[in-house]
């Protein structure tokens, strides 16, 4: 690794990720570890000082989030939204899509001048950029100000690499690029009324154009009685939703070598908890059993929404990405799902522009988007994130052509997503409320059970609680609807 600038000095802590070493797939056993709190010679060190924490990226860094939040406040921190009054600035970091490291850099380059003029404030890079070999050092050689660097496998010891960094006036990098074990019990501290819970960690699909299997190591699943206790605790709290997380939840359990045990049998047991929603993402089309499509039909509480990533129509692009699938055994899936769950809503990702893709095969992922259709999808122009396969892979379609067949590909499913709602005027639909409308206080927004945005007319005390919706009107993106009674025979 080359030196950064000599004007800090590498503290004992140094430990910087390798790229080499975090694709090595070893069969190292994963244990568990049960905290029981934090431990007393962390316990004050942050009294009478502030933090802020900004989160880039997906649900999973927002959940790392409110772990880091957790452990903060138990050292005694206070947040903060002020950056002027902060004594301590973390950036969680998303590494999946190129803009969201120009981000951070960005606002690396904002905090450099708050650093000159408070140089005792904190400055720390954690999360998947961390990971990433090539970007810590571009923050040593370009971003010498930080004082801290973490990964998302070592959260756990956020407070020791604190107290390194407030008594030792030194760079702390520390990134494991092997998976460490399963740290149970973390504090954590959420807001509203859903929550998060982990059920595994990593990813072993290695699709060549994702960075995560390297960011978030391999496959290593919380155990059933860890998960359930959780999510037993979020219900006597009182959360109205609860959404597992995973980078491919439907891989749950498969590296369980003393138990068979998968995500549908964890599905099939939460169903009994008295949460009244329960989501999860994300799903991969490969992993995604009759036995899941069983449990789901079942509903109650497990909600007729699931997203299903396809990314691209084109059996050759799809083969290029390492998907593991084609698109008739797509399409066969979205059938039993539609069979078993008649109103269900599904909704995926494309990505435009992969190496290689041709007009043809483009046109392809149209006539899919087409069959399927979606009542939403997340489009995305490929972008090479180094460290991944397809980053060797000559990008060779143009930015102005990626640019159009996003365009094309929007229309399509926008068509199909105001079809989908226009169908559902008329309905009366369960809602949870979860704020007031920005531009008017007598308005209020929430989701159905499919995840539909609807607005309508309410007081804020309703807010986190589940109420019934007359939709009257439809909208590409949202709903809007008169708050009713609920009607015998409503819809879900």
């Amino acid at each position: 690794m080359s030196a950064p600038s000599k004007s800090k000095d590498f503290s004992v802590y140094f430990q910087p990720p390798s790229m080499r070493d975090a694709k090595t797939r070893g069969k190292s056993e994963i244990n568990v570890q049960y905290t029981d709190g934090l431990p007393e010679e962390f316990k004050g060190l942050g009294l009478g000082k502030k933090y802020l924490l900004r989160t880039f990226g997906c649900q999973m860094n927002e959940h790392d989030s409110e772990m880091i939040a957790g452990l903060l406040e138990a050292m005694g921190y206070e947040t903060t939204d002020d950056k002027n009054e902060a004594d301590l600035i973390l950036l969680n970091t998303c590494a999946v899509r190129e803009n969201a490291e120009d981000k951070v850099f960005g606002e690396l380059g904002h905090l450099k001048g708050l650093k000159r003029e408070k140089p005792d404030l904190i400055l720390g890079v954690c999360g998947c950029m961390s990971q990433e070999e090539a970007v810590v050092k571009r923050i040593l050689a370009k971003h010498n100000f930080v004082d801290l660097i973490f990964g998302t496998h070592n959260i756990h010891r956020l407070p020791f690499l604190l107290k390194e960094s407030m008594f030792n006036k030194e760079l702390v990098v520390e990134v494991w690029s092997k998976e460490g074990d399963i740290i149970e019990n973390l504090p954590k501290k959420r807001a509203g009324m859903r929550a998060w819970v982990n059920i595994m960690y990593g990813c072993d699909k290695f699709c060549t154009y994702c960075i995560v299997p390297y960011t978030r190591g391999k496959e290593r699943s919380r155990l059933p009685q860890d998960v359930l206790n959780e999510v037993r605790e979020l219900a006597q709290q009182g959360y109205q939703e609860v959404t597992l997380l995973g980078q491919n939840v439907n891989a749950y359990g498969k590296d369980f070598e003393e138990m068979k045990y998968g995500f549908g049998d964890l599905l099939n047991e939460i169903r009994l908890i008295g949460v009244p929603r329960i989501r999860f993402t994300t799903s991969h089309p490969r992993d995604f059993d009759d036995h899941l499509i069983e449990v789901l039909a079942k509903r109650g509480n497990l909600v007729e929404h699931i997203h299903l990533p396809v990314q691209s129509g084109s059996n050759e692009i799809l083969k290029r990405m390492t998907r593991k699938y084609n698109v008739a055994q797509y399409l066969e899936l979205v059938e039993k799902i539609r069979a078993a769950i008649p109103d269900a809503v599904l909704t995926t990702d494309f990505i435009l522009g992969f190496p290689g893709e041709t007009e043809e095969q483009f046109q392809e992922t149209l006539e899919l988007a087409r069959k399927v259709q979606y009542d939403m999808a997340f489009t995305f122009i490929y972008s090479p994130r180094e460290g991944t396969p397809a980053f060797e892979m000559k990008d060779d379609v143009p930015y102005e052509v990626k640019q159009r067949r996003l365009a094309d590909l929007n229309e399509v499913l926008k068509e199909s997503g105001i079809a989908h709602n226009r169908r559902m005027i008329g309905q009366v639909h369960e809602v949870l409320v979860e704020s007031e409308s920005k531009n008017n206080s007598s308005m209020l927004s929430g989701r159905t059970r499919t995840n539909k945005l609807v607005h309508f007319e309410g007081d804020a005390s309703l807010i986190g609680k589940l109420v019934h919706v007359n939709i009257e009107e439809a909208m590409t993106f949202y709903l809007r609807g008169t708050m009713v009674e609920a009607p015998v025979g409503s819809a879900i």
